[in-house]
C-alpha cells in the first residue's frame, strides 16, 4: 500500500459532503485500501457544533442565520462551536494513527494530544513563513497571535476526531481573509470574550486560499515526515 500522503486541493465544498468524504476515505485506510490522503478546501458560510457543543453558544437565531446564508451542523469532532466560510483554509488530514490491525474504544491519551500539538506546530511553521509568529497557548488547542498589549487573537481552530480504527478526521482551520463579522454569530470554542483575528489582519497582502493550501501541505508533510503526492489537481512532490 502506498504510505505517500496524497493531497487533494478540493476547492469551495458544502460542508455535509466534504463530511461524507472524509468517512468514505476514514473506512478505506481503515480497511488498508489506501494509504493517508490530506483533503484542502474552503467551506461555504458553516457553523459546526462539535461533541462538547451548546447550543446557547450559537447566538444569531434562524431569521439571522438565513439572512446571512449560513448553515448548522452538528459533527463528531471534539471542541465547541467554530464557523467555516470563504477565505479560510480548511485541512482534513485523514492519517492512521494506531498500528495496523488496532481496534479500540479510544487512542492513548498521550498520542492523541501529541497529534494536536503537531497539528499545531503546523500552522505556526505556515504562518512563520509569512512573517506572523503563531503560539500554541497552555491548555487552550489552536494557534494564536499576540495582539496590542497583552491581547491575544486566535487565528487558527482545530478539532479532531479519532476512531476506533486510529484513523483520524476533521482537523484544522486557519483564517486567511474571511469575513470576519460571521464570528459575531457565535461564541467561538465556547471561550466567552476571545477575539479572533486573520492572515489579513496581521500582514498585507494574504495568500490566496489554494497558495496556502499548497504551502500547508508542504509543511504538513515535513512536520509528519511523509512524502507528499498531488491528486486531480497538482504534480507529484
Amino acid at each position: 500500500m502506498n504510505t505517500s500522503l496524497e493531497c487533494r486541493w478540493l476547492g469551495c465544498v458544502e460542508y455535509g459532503a466534504g463530511w461524507e468524504l472524509q468517512n468514505q476515505l476514514a473506512a478505506e485506510i481503515a480497511a488498508g485500501q489506501r494509504g493517508p490522503v490530506l483533503l484542502l478546501l474552503e467551506h461555504p458560510h458553516t457553523y459546526t457544533l462539535g461533541r462538547q457543543g451548546h447550543a446557547e453558544h450559537l447566538l444569531w437565531d434562524a431569521d439571522q442565520l438565513r439572512q446571512q446564508g449560513a448553515a448548522v451542523h452538528w459533527v463528531d469532532r471534539g471542541g465547541d462551536i467554530t464557523y467555516h466560510g470563504p477565505g479560510q483554509l480548511v485541512a482534513y488530514p485523514l492519517l492512521r494513527l494506531a498500528p495496523p490491525g488496532w481496534v479500540g474504544e479510544r487512542l492513548p491519551q498521550a498520542d492523541f494530544t501529541g497529534y494536536l500539538r503537531r497539528l499545531e506546530q503546523v500552522i505556526i511553521q505556515l504562518l512563520a513563513e509569512y512573517g506572523v509568529e503563531g503560539q500554541a497557548r497552555q491548555g487552550l488547542t489552536g494557534v494564536w497571535v499576540r495582539l496590542e498589549g497583552e491581547e491575544w487573537g486566535k487565528v487558527a481552530s482545530i478539532g479532531v476526531k479519532v476512531d476506533a480504527h486510529g484513523v483520524t478526521r476533521h482537523g484544522l482551520a486557519l483564517n486567511l481573509a474571511p469575513e470576519m463579522h460571521y464570528w459575531q454569530g457565535i461564541v467561538p470554542c465556547g471561550l466567552a470574550g476571545v477575539r479572533m483575528t486573520a492572515l489579513a489582519e496581521l500582514r498585507d497582502a494574504p495568500p490566496d486560499t489554494q497558495a496556502a493550501a499548497q504551502a500547508l501541505a508542504r509543511v504538513f508533510a515535513r512536520v509528519f515526515d511523509l512524502p507528499t503526492v498531488w491528486a486531480e489537481s497538482g504534480s507529484e512532490k
